[in-house]
């Protein structure tokens, strides 16, 4: 079938891509045939050549390409406004801001080769970032300007003239703002008519410009070669007289001499050429001068790029940089171009071509720390002492730090240290600390316990129990372990042979008593029984069974009618240490009756069963003990390699186990050394033991540090020579016989190959002739046909080296300073002029200050006979001047130093560290400078003056006063007399510290300080035994219930305590007096029937750290109730733990602040030294000083300074307006440096080369003629203003702007001035302005509208016009009305003798005449209805109070309602009353009160 129709094929949008990762991805999409009117057929139906495809290849992202992509964003480009459709401008105000748009490009890159890819890829991982975003555009902004200034004055003669003001551009035009108006406004001068016979008009000489340098035409060469005498040359030389043609061609470097000319016209005021005649002055401007050819620098081409700087690479893309050269061939001459830079420098990068070696990277090391050294903090406090034999305590301990190279290994990935020192500076981040506190112990004694009480008779080995021998034995334990000392503790255990040994023990502890029957009465205290072995452990009860076990004992709790007896007291020390023949030892108790029996009660036992006595020390009075020798030192032995294998030693590395012997014998206590079998073996000390061979330590030190750069730069031949050095660090110490550190550890040497710097001089050659200008320039200005005046000479200038050898002009140029000028001016005098002879050496100055010297010239030729050059005023032939003085003067500069302790003015060198001590305080001197003058008020060198610059003087620095205490007391007697105990004393404050001293320890209440030590109190050869005390004695006179307090005694006896004779009784004289027991005390005997309680315990203890929170406590146990219900006493008691009262705390510190070395460094002309804080003092060590920092002025050198002089007027070389030159002067001036600092003129010597960048002395510059149309001179910079939107910056730059207004001075030439100009540069640190319409008040409904800005300034442009202020006031709708006038308040009022009638909308209707006023008809008559009268401020106030019943929006006021009310009332009121008068039924109307305007008011209200 066959379809007429035209059919075409349509595809849609192509599907996500499918397939392999990477490039083998297809994406499909669907295609269909549709009919021209938009029915779809079939395929066939379509041409098959214009099916468009329907797959094709992509790239099939996968996860792992995440790597590979990446979206490239560039930055926002400016904000642009958002066109209307069709293109149009947006049509509402701006308010604030308008909104635009702004873009950026954002791309899918390949990381790998940055090529752009498709953005797909990308979009596979992150979103597509935005490419605009809508952005703020302020208003535009219309360009500020400024108030004009106020009209210049007109000139004073008859000319016409303008008269002119001006205004600045403050702010420039912005985002599409208006451009500025013009910035001058001109006006004409009421000038009067011109009398008779003077000139309307006045004449300047106008002076051009200076036209080219131009060489003569070459038939010019006869003239300008003219042989010329050079009488006037300054140089002495005469000119070589023959012809000088020119030469057409010139050797290069020669300068080349030629002229330039310039024009002269006479200007009329208002603008006109006039004839030169009427401009004649003398002398006539010149109109032709001398010059040189200008010539521009010629430089070689460039040298090769240098390699790249960077040569290894930091892992980023940081560049390096690579430099080429360029010399100097010949130098610019004249107003030739000067020469352009001759090193150039850019950046490089090799990355990418060639692989770097990757760039070091640097870290800190430290070497081990050294020995602890206490001196270091005791030089601070004394530094008297130097010599410090057995410290100990607090120290410090030092190390070194210094900075290594890291670099990474290429292609291995990993660090190697390379650990020769580098420069500190390399390392990035804080250096670890160089000092830290350390402590050394002090040496110490050992100290042992008193003896404990020989123990029961045990076998030596309860595994064989073979014999009947054994050991009792008694021990003492070791209290302070002996440091630092070569004696060793003594012997700690003792022993004695025995018979019937045992290797258990019952030991019974006692329970509570159990009564019979009831609560008191007796009883039985049952018994606890553990066996223990000799070590007191406990052990099965089988193994104690062969001993008798106790299970219970009697005991009794007394009723509330029996006798109370106290416990048994402790056993008596036994009576004698051991038995011998003539003594055996004894010892007793004793128990106490403390209550007396009620009737019926149990009475109490007879005196002799309150004591008890049994046998004790038994034992013979000889022991036995065994004794060692020292250890010998650690050595090797065979036998213990084995053990290497098996023990695991803890801490320092080791290389191996040794062992150490001593020797062991058994001692008897009176004789010496006997058999090992006195001795039980089972104590017996090892004779060997392994121990740790420590290594050999070898010294380690760095590698020698690089060697410190020579330097690149080439030295002068007659400098010192210079020297460079390496050192290197001990990292570790040698010990244990290791090898020892090198001794040199800095060394130093020549620099080898140092460049001489190449010697090279300019050499002048001779001055030529004086050049002048051509004669056929010169004949054609009248009065110039002699070939005299002024010129120009030049010179050849060539470079030599040191062996007078010709080079290049650029060697000169670098080693020789600047080239001597190749011209000068000279002169050629004309025949009427005076030639002298060159001047005179000035003569020779004797040494007064006041003495003169002069120099001398004389005339030469036909000068000799000219009476004019006699005339010495205008030509001197001799000058004087004072010759140059050596007398100088000091005065002080600056302030007073700091006071420097044993500082004086000679200073370390820079680097050297002073190892001497520094005090602290004392007697010093403090500096001032001096500044040194000569006799005409120039600053000198200080030496001059004085040898050190400085003025010194004595002061004193306050040494710091540490906390006084006092002495301390004797110490307390040891707590104990016999063994181990404490002894106390103590220090009170005798004096606070001050100006930074040690402070006080931490004191109590009552500011004393203690100290507490252990003490061992050596049992004397004589001791005092107490017998017990007797029963309570109760004074039977005062007391017949025998009952209450007493008094107790008992007997005290001294006895030997020596080991042969002890127990004996000796005389009481023997004992310390001093410790001798009470042999009286009180006591109490309970009343029969009254509670009877024990004796209190003891206070628990208090803890470590004294806390008055806690309590300390103590108890006592009812021994018997009381018969009635009286309470018993308390049982506890409890106190808080108070310091230093039942409290004692005791710490030990010795600390103290270390300070590092003096650093110098130059601030400014003030001289710093600091000191760092090396260790803070802790504790109570002294505080560091508060001055880390000494300053003192520095000596005041003369400075010598170019000081450029300000511009000059524009001078124009003789005549009154046109072209001319503004100079200023280059003087050498010397100062001191500081911002102060006067200035004074010397010798330009002592500046040395002349400033490059300034050297511009000179500028063209023009002066207006009259008539002439000129710019003004630059505006200054108006202030600095930002951008801002609603008060906030929009930009973070500000604009500030400048301009130049033009000045018309003559009406002739007013329409073709023009060009004001305007300079606008960002600024920071701006405000945000804003600019609001000011009005004045109303005045006849005028009044004024003006812009200001908001500091204050009044301003044109700026404010925004749609909101200006109306500066005219108008009535609306125009008051038209008969005698009606538009008010102040813009509304229509009536004229005086009116009254205004309101319509019902609040505008006047008409005016109606106020009744009475007929008669004045002087006021119709003025009034006449035709113009209204002149208003008063009185008048328009009392029109306010005009009726008006109406308010504007044409509703009734409430006072109407008012009103109206109220004259219902009063009607109502008058026909009642009315009523009540006549009796009569009459109606009566009644009106109210006139109220003209308001009934008016109503008649005109069509509503009501």
């Amino acid at each position: 079938m066959h379809f007429t129709a035209t059919e075409m094929c349509l595809a849609c949008h192509w599907g996500r891509c499918v397939g392999d990762c990477g490039l083998g991805g297809i994406r499909s999409r669907a295609i269909w045939c549709t009919h021209a009117e938009g029915w779809t057929t079939y395929h066939a139906n379509c041409h098959q050549k214009d099916k468009p495809e329907s797959q094709r290849r992509c790239f099939k992202v996968c996860d792992w390409h995440l790597e590979l992509f990446e979206w490239e964003v560039s930055g926002w480009d400016r904000c642009g406004l958002v066109p209307f459709a069709g293109g149009e401008a947006r049509a509402e105000a701006c308010v604030t801001a308008q909104h635009g748009l702004q873009h950026r490009r954002v791309r899918c890159l390949q990381k790998l080769n940055r090529t752009v890819v498709a953005n797909e890829i990308c979009e596979y991982f992150t979103p597509q970032p935005p490419a605009e975003q809508a952005c703020l555009v302020p208003c535009p902004r219309d360009c500020v300007v400024s108030q004009f200034s106020s009209w210049s004055e007109c000139s004073t003669g008859c000319a016409k003239s303008l008269q002119h003001r001006t205004r600045a551009v403050i702010a420039p035009p912005l985002y599409g703002g208006a451009p500025c108006p013009n910035l001058t406004e001109s006006r004409a001068c009421g000038t009067p008519v011109c009398p008779l016979g003077e000139e309307e008009h006045t004449y300047s000489l106008r002076v051009g410009s200076w036209g080219e340098c131009q060489l003569p035409h070459p038939k010019d060469g006869d003239l300008a070669g003219r042989t010329m005498s050079d009488l006037g040359s300054d140089s002495g030389e005469r000119s070589t007289p023959g012809l000088q043609g020119y030469k057409p061609h010139h050797r290069p470097g020669e300068v080349e001499i030629g002229y330039q000319t310039r024009q002269v016209r006479c200007v009329r005021s208002d603008g006109k050429n006039a004839a030169l005649s009427l401009c004649v002055q003398d002398p006539v401007p010149l109109t032709f001068k001398s010059c040189v050819i200008a010539k521009d620098c010629e430089t070689s081409e460039w040298s090769a790029w240098s390699a790249c700087s960077r040569t290894c690479g930091w892992g980023d893309l940081a560049p390096g940089f690579r430099s080429r050269r360029r010399s100097v061939r010949s130098v610019a001459v004249g107003t030739g171009k000067q020469c352009p830079e001759l090193e150039e420098r850019e950046a490089c990068s090799v990355g990418g071509k060639e692989l770097l070696q990757p760039c070091p990277r640097f870290a800190w090391r430290t070497s081990e720390w050294k020995a602890c050294q206490v001196s270091l903090l005791l030089d601070q406090e004394d530094p008297r002492q130097h010599k410090h034999v057995g410290l100990c305590g607090g120290g410090v301990q030092t190390r070194e730090v210094y900075c290594v190279q890291i670099t990474m290994e290429l292609g291995m990935h990993r660090l190697k240290e390379v650990t020769r020192p580098v420069n500190g500076k390399l390392c990035l981040g804080p250096a670890p600390s160089a000092s830290q506190l350390c402590n050394l112990p002090c040496p110490s004694e050992c100290v042992v316990s008193a003896w404990s009480v020989w123990g029961p008779c045990l076998h030596e080995n309860c595994q064989d129990r073979r014999g009947g021998r054994g050991f009792r034995m008694r021990q003492r334990q070791v209290i302070v372990d002996p440091i630092g000392t070569l004696a060793d503790c003594p012997h700690l255990i003792e022993s004695i042979p025995c018979e019937d040994p045992v290797c258990y023990e019952w030991i019974i502890s006692e329970g509570i008593c159990v009564t019979e029957r009831g609560k008191c009465g007796p009883g039985n205290r049952m018994l606890k029984a553990v066996c223990k072995n000799k070590k007191g452990e406990e052990v099965p009860h089988h193994l104690c069974s062969e001993l008798p076990r106790p299970e219970v004992v009697a005991c009794e709790i007394p009723c509330a009618t029996d006798c109370v007896i106290s416990e048994w007291s402790l056993w008596s020390p036994c009576s004698h240490s051991c038995s011998s023949k003539n003594a055996e030892g004894s010892q007793s108790r004793s128990r106490f009756i403390l209550a007396l029996p009620a009737e019926g009660g149990k009475a109490c036992p007879p005196d002799r069963a309150l004591q008890e006595h049994r046998a004790c020390n038994d034992h013979p009075c000889v022991h036995f003990f065994w004794e060692t020798s020292p250890w010998s030192s650690c050595s090797e032995d065979a036998l213990v390699t084995a053990l290497n294998a098996t023990i695991n030693w803890s801490g320092e590395a080791t290389c191996g186990v040794g062992i150490q012997t001593r020797k062991v014998f058994c001692m008897k206590s009176s004789s010496g050394q006997v058999t090992p079998k006195r001795c039980p073996e089972s104590i017996r000390p090892e004779t060997a033991r392994p121990c740790l061979l420590l290594c050999k330590k070898d010294c380690i030190v760095t590698p020698f540090s690089e060697w410190t750069h020579c330097p690149t730069a080439c030295q002068p031949g007659n400098a010192t020579a210079v020297k460079q050095s390496r050192y290197r660090i001990i990292v570790q110490d040698a010990a244990n016989g290791g090898q020892a550190c090198p001794d040199t550890l800095y060394e130093e040497r020549e620099c080898e190959d140092i460049p001489v710097c190449p010697v090279y001089r300019w050499k002048t050659h001779h001055w030529s002739h004086c050049v002048l200008v051509p004669d056929s320039v010169r004949q054609g200005v009248l009065g110039h046909n002699e070939a005299c005046g002024h010129g120009l000479q030049s010179r050849a200038v060539t470079c030599l080296s040191e062996h007078d050898d010709s080079a290049d002009v650029s060697d000169c140029l670098r080693w020789a300073g600047a080239m001597p000028p190749l011209v000068q001016e000279c002169l050629v005098p004309c025949k009427d002029d005076c030639t002298f002879t060159p001047w005179s050496k000035f003569t020779a100055c004797s040494f007064d200050c006041e003495s003169t010297r002069s120099r001398r010239r004389s005339l030469t030729g036909r000068s000799r006979k000219r009476d004019k050059c006699q005339n010495t005023e205008v030509y001197p032939q001799v000058e004087t001047e004072l010759c140059p003085c050596e007398v100088f003067t000091s005065q002080p500069h600056g302030n007073w130093s700091d006071c420097i302790i044993g500082g004086g003015t000679s200073e370390p060198h820079l680097g050297m560290r002073s190892h001497r001590d520094t005090k602290e305080c004392g007697e010093g001197v403090r500096l001032r400078a001096i500044a040194c003058y000569d006799k005409t008020g120039r600053l000198v060198e200080p030496s001059r003056c004085s040898s050190s610059g400085y003025i010194e003087e004595s002061c004193t620095v306050p040494c710091p006063f540490d906390c006084k205490l006092s002495d301390w007391s004797s110490w307390s007697p040891c707590s104990s007399s016999c063994g181990p105990g404490v002894k106390v004393r103590s220090k009170w404050l005798k004096e606070k510290p001050y100006n930074g001293g040690r402070p006080c320890p931490k004191l109590d209440l009552k500011n004393q300080v203690y100290e507490a030590v252990p003490c061992d109190s050596e049992c004397n050869q004589y001791s005092w035994v107490v017998e017990p005390w007797s029963p309570c004695k109760i004074n039977s006179e005062q007391n017949s219930l025998h009952c209450g307090e007493g008094i107790q005694t008992r007997k005290v006896r001294c006895v030997s305590t020596a080991e042969d004779h002890g127990g004996e009784t000796v005389p009481n004289t023997l004992c310390n007096q001093a410790e001798i027991p009470d042999l009286t005390q009180k006591c109490s005997l309970y009343c029969p029937s009254e509670c009877a309680v024990s004796d209190w315990g003891q206070w628990s203890k208090c803890p470590q750290v004294c806390d008055p929170n806690i309590m300390q406590t103590r108890t006592r146990q009812v021994l018997r109730s009381s018969v009635n219900t009286k309470p018993c006493p308390e049982d506890s008691q409890m106190k808080p733990c108070i310091l230093n009262q039942n409290c004692f705390q005791y710490q030990y510190n010795l600390t103290g602040g270390r300070l590092g070395g003096g650093s110098r460094c130059v601030v400014g002309c003030q001289m710093v030294r600091g000191r760092s804080v090396v260790l803070r003092a802790a504790g109570e060590g002294r505080p560091c000083p508060e001055q880390l920092t000494q300053y003192r002025s520095c000596p005041v050198k003369p400075c010598y300074s170019w000081l450029l002089g300000p511009w000059s007027p524009c001078r124009i070389q003789g005549g009154q307006c046109g072209e001319g030159l503004q100079v200023r002067n280059l003087t050498c001036v010397v100062h001191d440096a500081s911002v102060s600092a006067t200035s004074k003129p010397v010798e330009n010597a002592l500046c040395g080369e002349l400033p490059s960048k300034e050297s511009v002395l000179q500028l063209p510059c023009s002066v207006p003629c009259p008539g002439d149309c000129h710019l003004t001179e630059w505006s200054e910079w108006s202030s600095c203003e930002l951008t801002c939107i609603n008060g906030r910056s929009f930009e973070t730059m500000g604009r500030q702007s400048r301009s130049r207004a033009y000045i018309i001075q003559s009406p002739e030439n007013q329409e073709s001035c023009s060009g004001q100009a305007m300079e606008t540069r960002p600024c920071s640190g701006g405000k945000c302005y804003d600019y609001l319409w000011k009005t004045s008040l109303w005045r006849d409904n005028v009044r004024t509208v003006w812009c200001q800005r908001s500091d204050g300034i009044n301003v044109t442009g700026g404010c925004a016009l749609r909101t200006k202020p109306a500066e005219v006031r108008h009535c609306s709708p125009a008051c038209r009305k008969p005698f009606s006038y538009c008010t102040q308040r813009g509304v229509c009022g009536c004229e005086r003798g009116y009254t205004e009638i309101m319509r019902s909308n609040g505008f006047l209707d008409y005016c109606m005449k106020v009744p009475g006023l007929e008669d004045k008809k002087a006021d119709v008559k003025t009034i006449a209805g035709k113009n209204k009268p002149v208003n008063s401020k009185m008048h328009d106030i009392f029109k306010g109070w005009s009726i008006q019943p109406f308010n504007p929006d044409g509703k009734l006021k409430m006072w109407v309602y008012g009103v109206s009310a109220g004259g219902f009332f009063i009607i109502v009121f008058l026909i009642f009353t009315s009523y009540l008068v006549c009796k009569k039924t009459k109606q009566h109307q009644s009106t109210p009160p006139q109220q003209k305007p308001l009934t008016l008011a109503y008649d005109g209200d069509i509503d009501m």
